[in-house]
């Protein structure tokens, strides 16, 4: 009777989880119908994949608790639906380092805030976008989107650097009292520079080298955001096209990518909003969760964008915005920040990632590290990875790289600084003096300079290798020292066993007396003791010097701090 019971009981769940189902399906039908409609009438809907719900559950409310900075474990976080890479941690360890971190770079009296955006001129300068005393945190916006920090008045100090690529002094310097929040920044062939600010929610072009301190054209209104024609919400990125037209991917609100004219009128637009919290193996085209960064690939005439929180990279036709392929690696992770294109090696992209943590606690089998990696093009398979001095980078947040290539720079929020690698066929050794002064200007700059604006120099490898040479030395000294008297010694026992009367015994006295180190009147040494070894005994000794206690410790006195804040 139990048996039939519970067979009875099973079939009538059975039957209304199947009844359930079938109004499910015919619900999410209608609701994707309707939502279509409603897309159609009034282009400010938000727009989400089909399969997940609009509302509760809710995805807006996760993009909104992302975007003020609200702590991971606060957000509900939807379960993953991908498939899992069995061992990335191994999968990572095997790619290979292709790039020598260049420490030394750039001179040290190069103060930034959070670099946000690296590029180069016509010159070939590296040009950086920093937020100097401004940072990102979950107080900088309210929920509709509006700067909280206006009364702040824009940014006193320059916030664009011009940097010579060997040295990294600063060429030229501009951007004060006018930026709010920097997050942009690109060049066109024709040396102007394109930057976005997310406070200002607005997108601007400059002159070459900034000349006059004031924009060639301005779009979007300040400090007021939309998803129209005319408006933004926190603009991320620009890239611009040989013939003066240009794309600005908009960005954390509206997850579009806008095409402009030259003269900024309005050709296309495209990308519907896919916000989840994680990303998907084949997510669908044309859907982001914010585009965070563009990249242009002329040979095959393609605008490429950084799908940052769906971790991959999507491709589309440049002259209509037809998506064209999309790049994932599970060793990237579901956060992909940046990445720049080099026609190098049959074409390839540079690629940033980021850490999982920032946004959801990650599952005890996800292995996530921060790199720098780089993917063929051809294959969709990386095929190296880079980080200073081999290791993680923290909070990198764009990457350019050179055309042919060869020198690659990122730049990151947290450590606040521009990092510089260099194809390990062109990177040139690093001398002694150099790394002596590395190291003397990071004690400097530790020692006056501990707030949250200090930048952070990696321990240089060389510096390493000089160190243990040295302790080599110090060894070999040693044990010469060591083996020099106990031969002494055993010469006193065969002097001592002869007659006192023996010609030879005063020979061999004398001599020993001229020629050993410690003489002949030490007979006992420090190890010889019954209380066992004594370096201080060996110190004391004829020939040593015993070490100063007073020296100065002031590498003591170094304290190593570490800032978190948020993108």
């Amino acid at each position: 009777m139990k048996r039939s019971s519970n067979n009875n009981n099973t079939n009538s769940c059975i039957r209304s989880y199947s009844l359930y189902l079938a109004i499910g399906i015919l619900w999410t039908g209608c609701s994707t119908l309707a939502t279509s409609a409603a897309v159609n009438e009034n282009q400010s809907t938000q727009r989400y994949l089909q399969n997940v719900a609009v509302g509760s559950g809710s995805n807006s409310e996760r993009l909104q608790q992302m975007l003020k900075g609200v702590g991971a474990a606060e957000i509900n976080w939807p379960q993953r639906a991908k498939s899992q890479v069995t061992d990335v941690k191994t999968e990572l360890a095997k790619l290979n380092t292709t790039y020598v971190y260049q420490n030394s770079w750039p001179t040290n009296n190069v103060k930034l805030g959070a670099v946000t955006a690296v590029s180069f001129d016509k010159a070939g300068n590296v040009v950086i976008f920093h937020r100097v005393d401004r940072i990102w945190d979950q107080t900088t916006f309210n929920t509709a989107n509006v700067y909280q920090e206006r009364n702040r008045g824009p940014i006193k100090e320059n916030t664009v650097l011009g940097l010579e690529p060997d040295s990294g002094q600063v060429l030229y310097e501009w951007g004060k009292n006018f930026f709010y929040l920097p997050h942009g920044l690109s060049t066109d062939p024709e040396d102007n520079v394109w930057v976005t600010d997310v406070a200002m929610h607005q997108v601007f072009k400059f002159p070459p080298r900034g000349e006059g301190g004031k924009p060639l054209l301005t779009l979007g209104t300040a400090f007021h955001s939309g998803n129209g024609p005319n408006k933004f919400c926190k603009p991320t990125a620009v890239a611009v096209l040989n013939n003066g037209d240009f794309f600005v991917a908009d960005g954390y609100c509206n997850a579009r990518i806008i095409k402009y004219t030259k003269e900024g009128e309005q050709i296309l637009v495209w990308g519907q909003n896919s916000f989840s919290g994680y990303s998907y193996d084949v997510a669908p085209a044309n859907f982001f969760a914010i585009p965070h960064a563009l990249t242009l690939v002329p040979e095959l005439e393609l605008l490429c964008a950084a799908d940052r929180e769906n971790g991959r990279v999507q491709c589309f036709y440049s002259n209509n915005g037809t998506f064209h392929s999309q790049y994932h690696s599970p060793l990237i992770g579901d956060r992909l920040f940046s990445m720049a294109y080099t026609p190098a090696a049959g074409g390839q992209l540079v690629i940033v990632n980021g850490p999982t943590a920032e946004l959801g606690v990650s599952p005890p089998q996800d292995h996530n590290e921060v790199h720098g990696f780089v993917m063929s093009m051809r294959t969709k398979q990386l095929v190296s990875k880079f980080g200073p001095n081999n290791l993680q980078f923290e909070n990198p947040h764009d990457v350019a790289v050179t055309e042919d290539g060869n020198t690659i720079y990122v730049a990151e929020l947290s450590p606040k600084r521009i990092h510089k690698f260099v194809h390990k066929s062109l990177a040139k050794p690093m001398s002694l003096s150099a790394t002596k002064q590395i190291s003397n200007s990071d004690m400097s700059v530790k020692a006056s300079d501990v707030d949250a604006t200090q930048t952070r120099h990696h321990p240089s490898g060389k510096a390493i290798m000089v160190a243990s040479m040295m302790l080599l030395f110090a060894g070999s000294t040693f044990a010469l020292a060591l083996i020099m008297a106990r031969r002494r010694k055993r010469g006193n026992q065969v002097i001592s066993s002869m007659p006192p009367s023996d010609l030879v015994y005063r020979e061999l006295a004398a001599s020993n007396q001229s020629c050993l180190p410690f003489g002949t009147h030490n007979r006992r040494h420090a190890w010889e003791k019954t209380e066992g070894f004594k370096l201080g005994g060996l110190l004391d000794r004829n020939g040593f010097e015993k070490l100063d206690q007073n020296a100065s410790d002031e590498e003591h006195d170094q304290e190593t701090t570490t800032l978190s804040q948020f993108a």
